[in-house]
């Protein structure tokens, strides 16, 4: 009897268990630095200098992503509904945002992004898989190479 009641709460649990997140990840995080790695090897600055940027894990699965350029154009309206076509387009080029649920594959030292909602609409119900590594308290991770051939890189420092 008592092996069927562990068999039967061990498979009650298992779900629950593929949603926590016992990895190191999990806390919050500022960003240091949003650079991109250029085809000629060269690493610039993605987001203007002195990006702003913060990104928490849960330890329920949960995560929310914000990278923002520091110096970032304002309305000269000041109505964010009376924009000029350049001001939307600058806006929408200052900002990466998400959030989802995540997983991470230590062995692969992967974290897999299941974005529910982000910035760029056409990342909405996707899955992203970033390779990171993580050394102290410093996480960074790799995204994939753009059109232009770069491959942005997140910097961020654990928050004590």
């Amino acid at each position: 009897m008592k092996r069927h009641l562990l068999l039967l709460t061990a498979l009650l649990l298992a779900p629950l268990s593929g949603m926590a997140q016992t990895s190191s990840i999990v806390g919050t995080w500022i960003l240091t630095a949003a650079d991109k790695l250029m085809p000629d090897g060269t690493r610039v600055s993605d987001y203007g200098p002195d990006p702003h940027g913060l990104v928490i894990f849960t330890a329920d699965g949960h995560y929310s992503v914000q990278i923002y350029r520091n110096d970032r154009v304002k309305f000269a309206s000041g109505d964010r509904l009376k924009g000029t076509p350049e001001e939307y387009r600058a806006i929408a080029t200052e900002m990466s945002v998400h959030f989802g649920t995540y997983t991470v594959d230590t062995a692969k030292h992967t974290i897999s992004f299941h974005i529910d909602r982000a910035s760029v609409p056409n990342q909405d119900d996707t899955t992203q898989v970033r390779a990171y590594e993580l050394q102290g308290d410093v996480l960074s991770w790799k995204v994939a190479a753009r059109p232009d051939g770069s491959i942005p890189i997140t910097v961020l420092k654990r928050v004590k």
